[in-house]
Formats: C-alpha cells, structure tokens, sequence
C-alpha cells in the first residue's frame, strides 16, 4: 500500500467481534461500506469487488486473550462503473477512515452476479445476435436463449483491450424449468462490455458456410417436477444422536474431540478455517495456522470455434464465498447439524447474509483399529468418527462441494466433490470430435481438467517449519541388493523457492513432510506431518500459451513460499484478463530460503475429465482432494486411548426387533 497502516485500538467498535479472527459483520461490513464512500467521490458509480477482514498479525493471534481489545481492520477492492482499474486498500473501522490505498490501473474487477442478471436480456434484445437466430430459423424463440457469459482471458483482441469484457455462450429453453444445457446453440456468441452493457460483436462461426448444428430438442431433464418416474424409495437411513453432538461451538470457536480450530469465510474463498490445534496428553500442538482453497481453474482442451476460450478461474474471477449455498437440513447435510451464516458485499458495498452458508457435523468413518490375538482369543477393535466442516458453491452450470474433515487420529483431510452439469456443446449426432464425449444424441461435453490450489499455512508444533521431500530408492540389484526385493526412502530438504517447485512421481511414490526441525518426537526424529498428493493432475496447458501463463500454478503440485501476508492467491490479486504476470511464479523467482521458518505450502490437485454419458443431465458427485497425516507428530497411536464401545443401536436385519 502506498500509505503506512496505522491500527486503532479504540475500545468502541461497530458490530463487535469476539475475536481477531472472526469475518466482518453485517454491521462492520456497513461501516466499511460507508467510510469507502466517503473516501471515493464517485457517488452511485462506486462498485464493491471485496471488503473483507483484513487479519492481523499472527503474534496478536496467537498471544491474543479473551477479553483483550484488537484492532477490526477491513481491506477493500473498489472500482468505479464504467472504468478499468481497481482501488485497494484498508479501513480502520475503529477510527473510521481509509488508512491505505493504491490504485492498479491494469486490473479488472471481479465479475458480479448482479451483473450477470443483467447480460441476458441486453443481448437477447441486440439486432445482430437476433439475426443470427433468423439465420438459423430461432428468431420465435429469442426469448427462450438463455445467455451465459464466460470470462476471456487475454488472448491479445484489440476489441477488448482497455475493457472488461465476457463472452456468452448460448443455450436455449423448450420450455419453462427445462435443462437448457441440454440444447447448445451451438457456434453463436456475443461479446459484451460489462461495464457499459455495450454488445461489442455477435460471432456466428457458421454464418459463411451455412452449415449450423443443430439444436438438440430431446428433452434431458433432472427436475423432480419434470420426471415421471422415480425408483422405490430405500428405508429411512437416519443419522441420530440422541444425546446431541459431540462437538462444541463458541461463536466461531470449533473443539471436538482433541481438536479445536476457527471458522472462517470471505467472498473469494468462501469457507476458511484457521489455527487447527490437536490436544494430546495435556498439551496443545498447532498443526496448520490457515487452511483455505485459494484458487481453482477449469482449462478446456478444444481449440474448436469459441471454446478455446473457456479456461475459467471460478474463485478469483468470480468467487467461491459470493456464490455459495444456503444448505439445507436433511438434503446437503444430515445428523445433528450446526450452521455457520456468512456476509458477504454485494456490487453495491451491501451486506447480503448467506444463510447456513457452513455446516459442521458428525460422521462415522468406519473401522478405526483392530486386532485380533490368535493365541488368547481376544479382539480388541474402536471405530472410529470424523468431523466434517462443508460449504457449497454453484458457479454456473457447476457445483463445487468443499469439504474438510477432520479424524480422531489428527488427520486432517480435504474433500471436492463436483457435481451441477457438464457444460456442453452441439455436435451432429455422432460426430464429437476427437476433443470430446458424445454424451447425448447431439450433444458433446469436451475433454478439461478442474484444477484447486489449496493454501496451507503450516505451523507444526511451531512456525519454523521445512518441507522434506520423500522417495522410494531400489539399489542396482548386486551385494547392496543381492534378492532384488529392496528399496527405501530418500529425504532431503528443499532448501529454497525454485528446489521447491516439485511434482509428483508415481514411480518414486513422492511425498512431502512438513517437519519441525526443533521439536522431536521419542524416537529422535522431527516432527511432522504428510501430505499425500492423491488426486495430482498432469496439466496439458502449454505454460506460455494464452490461458497458460495465467494458471502456470497448475504446472507444479508443490510449491512453497515463506509466509508473506499480501501473497494470498496462487494465480494473483486479479486474475479477471490477467496476463499471468503475478502469483505463485513470480513470488518465487525471488527464490527465498524456506527451512526452519514461516512457510505457506501450496497444493495443486483436481480432476482430469473426459465426461462420460453418465454425467448427463446432471453429473453424480466426482471427488478429488488430499491427506494431511501425522508422521511422527505423535510418539504412538494416538487413538489407543479410545474407550471399548458398542453400538446398541446396531442389529440383524433378520430380527423382529430390529426395526424398534
């Protein structure tokens, strides 16, 4: 920031937090709302891309005591209608006053759901797009196009240089509530200027030749008011705890079991949570300070008319926070359920509440250990039971399920389950191309890959923490390995940023440790914690073409940086038309030393998928995500103290009783 941050301690505050942590409030996003206007003399053209907590330092988190005044700073990305550039900066909410700004005249904001709303009828009404559909014999049914804008990227146009710019794709209804990504126009696409609603060109690419495609009609529908026929319903399965939860919730305050962490959400992550601690023999360990999805990117792999386009940032160009769900009770979430509300702006600098935005349950997870001695005809077995922290996004044809867990055992897992509709195109029937899956008469969905980086803020037992990178070795079979069975595991530290830009190896099984060099388990060694890499994904992104270079943090599945507060997302601050000139590449070309400090570990993993007809007209859930598992943070089993139980709920299916 071109200004000095100076931070108010005033003991009055509007819409008082509880913690230095906690998101802004209906009231303090308000306050943040209006000290902005009054700072920017823009009057009805100021636009609210973000107001978010602005969080502090980590020593005041870490040392803060309950009762203790803290500063409640927002930061802040502005602009102003009709212009490129975006404002940042910070308010001091206590002092009432913008104390840090800096103007970015290349970035764009960004893009709104309130200026979504607002394309389809701007281009439905255009002269050239409704000649098109003359062309094509659609002209009748102009009001049944349905219009979804896409985000550009850069691809060098002079149209859109200097503009913020979104390139719709058209579907059409044949009816009210009908699936209308079961009928692509297909080759139709209008560019239009969010900014001033301006409709720049209307694209036929099949004007010249005449040749369209056409619309698929059949219906394709997963409405429940659409279907007529239902399979038998199974038996009630209820998820009951009669005694209640067996966690606990203090404001954003989550403990359960041995864990204890803070709940946490913004509007371009969505769901955070923050300074995950396990409690074990009396003592309290840190594990992971902040854990989020910082970034995810869709790049499709066809080349073909518009679509080469399609290579979306769904949180930093649109935003995973501002587009989540209200979760439903019995539907997205089941047992005994805790929610979380989250407030976010709108374009406007408005609060809008999301309701139960979070939810937080119990799950059983099976089987937690077992033995059985042969000997003395003894079994012992405990099952175990995992802590589930969900949000759910909808961006665009899309859903992104966004799940942590966390087990008894101190693992710490994340789950994506995707799910929504495949986007789709028009082909003649049976003729998709090689670049994609006929998955309907008509109908194709193109081969792309949906790839996360997650954010891990790691502080096992500790900040000074260094990455271990781990590989299995066979010696060259001789006296080192005269039977040709051995192998072990070769680590070595990454030393500095460019070493720890690293990819998985199947054929070595890589793994990384986060381990603490000064703090060590029974046995001598570092503590430390595993990431396993289960869902890495080899990108076919050419890294220096015009999608590339904006998502080059896809190219790796570990980087790590030492922890720097204004380096928060892997493909930049502004991602919308970015050229790929900030984030995870740029940060680490500095190549600081990373062992023994404050690091940041960032994860790339997602899903390669070629769609299947399976996944037509509605995708079932497909999952992909990674492990964060104690490797030597604990000196043994750390569920050995379990207490023998059994379930009295349980009982044959072949008994009277068994249904109560």
């Amino acid at each position: 920031m071109d200004q000095p941050v100076q931070l108010s301690t005033a003991a009055h505050r509007t819409g008082a937090a509880a913690h230095p942590l906690d998101p802004l409030s209906v009231a303090e996003i308000a306050r943040a709302t209006t000290i902005i206007r009054q700072h920017f003399p823009w009057g009805d053209d100021l636009r609210v891309e973000t107001i978010d907590i602005d969080e502090p330092a980590k020593d005041l988190v870490r040392n803060y005591v309950a009762g203790q005044q803290f500063p409640r700073v927002a930061r802040f990305n502005v602009y102003r209608q009709g212009e490129t550039g975006v404002w940042q900066g910070r308010v001091d909410l206590d002092a009432g006053q913008v104390v840090g700004q800096k103007f970015r005249p290349e970035a764009r904001a960004m893009v709104a759901v309130e200026e979504i709303l607002l394309i389809e009828k701007t281009v439905r009404a255009d002269a050239r797009f409704r000649e098109a559909l003359r062309r094509r014999g659609l002209l009748d049914e102009v009001e049944m196009m349905c219009v979804d804008p896409w985000t550009v990227g850069d691809f060098g146009h002079a149209i859109e240089e200097g503009r913020r710019v979104l390139n719709c794709f058209i579907w059409m209804r044949m009816f009210e509530n009908d699936n209308y990504y079961a009928h692509p126009v297909e080759g139709l696409h209008a560019l239009i200027d969010l900014s001033t609603l301006e409709v720049l060109r209307v694209e036929d690419h099949f004007e010249a030749s005449g040749d369209y495609i056409p619309v698929p009609r059949a219906p394709r529908n997963y409405d429940a008011s659409l279907l007529t026929e239902f399979r038998a319903p199974s038996a009630p399965l209820d998820v009951v705890q009669p005694e209640g939860p067996g966690y606990r919730v203090d404001g954003n305050l989550v403990t359960w079991e041995n864990w204890d962490f803070r709940v946490g959400f913004n509007g371009r992550e969505g769901l955070v949570l923050y300074t995950i601690g396990y409690t074990h023999q009396g003592r309290r360990r840190p594990i992971v300070y902040r854990a989020s999805i910082a970034e995810m990117v869709v790049p499709y792999g066809t080349p073909e008319r518009s679509h080469y386009r399609k290579n979306v940032f769904d949180s930093g160009e649109l935003g995973f926070g501002r587009m989540a769900n209200s979760l439903s009770l019995g539907c997205d979430c089941l047992g005994t359920i805790h929610y979380f509300d989250a407030v976010v702006p709108d374009v406007f600098g408005g609060a809008r509440t999301i309701e139960n935005a979070i939810c937080l349950h119990e799950e059983d997870a099976g089987l937690s250990w077992k033995h059985f001695d042969l000997r003395n005809n003894r079994t012992e077995v405990r099952r175990a039971r995992k802590l589930v922290i969900s949000s759910i996004s909808t961006i665009g044809n899309y859903e992104y399920a966004s799940y942590w867990y966390l087990h008894q055992d101190g693992r710490i897992e994340y789950e994506m389950k995707a799910t929504g509709i495949i986007n789709t195109a028009a082909c003649h029937p049976g003729q998709p191309g090689r670049y994609g899956t006929e998955v309907a008469p008509g109908i194709v969905g193109h081969i792309h890959q949906h790839i996360f980086c997650a954010r891990l803020d790691m502080e096992v037992d500790g900040p000074g923490n260094s990455v271990v990178e781990c590989d299995t070795h066979v010696p060259p079979k001789g006296p080192e390995n005269p039977y040709g069975n051995a192998f072990y595991v070769a680590e070595r530290t990454l030393p500095t940023e460019l070493a720890a830009q690293r990819d998985a190896d199947f054929a070595k099984m890589r793994y990384w440790k986060i381990v603490n060099p000064g703090a060590k388990n029974w046995v001598g060694t570092p503590t430390a914690y595993k990431l396993e890499a289960g869902s890495s994904v080899q990108p076919f992104t050419d890294p220096d073409g015009p999608s590339g270079k904006r998502g080059r943090f896809i190219q790796h599945q570990l980087w790590v940086t030492p922890f720097d507060a204004e380096e928060r997302y892997p493909a930049g601050e502004f991602v919308n038309q970015s050229r790929g000139d900030d984030g995870l590449p740029a940060w680490t070309a500095k190549d600081r030393p990373i062992e023994n400090t404050d690091i940041v570990v960032w994860h790339s993993f997602g899903l390669h998928h070629l769609p299947r007809p399976e996944d037509h007209p509605v995708q079932p859930c497909v999952v992909c995500g990674f492990k964060l598992m104690p490797s030597g943070f604990f000196d043994q089993n750390p569920v050995i103290d379990l207490p023998p139980a059994k379930n009295d709920a349980s009982c044959l299916a072949t008994s009277p009783h068994c249904c109560g």
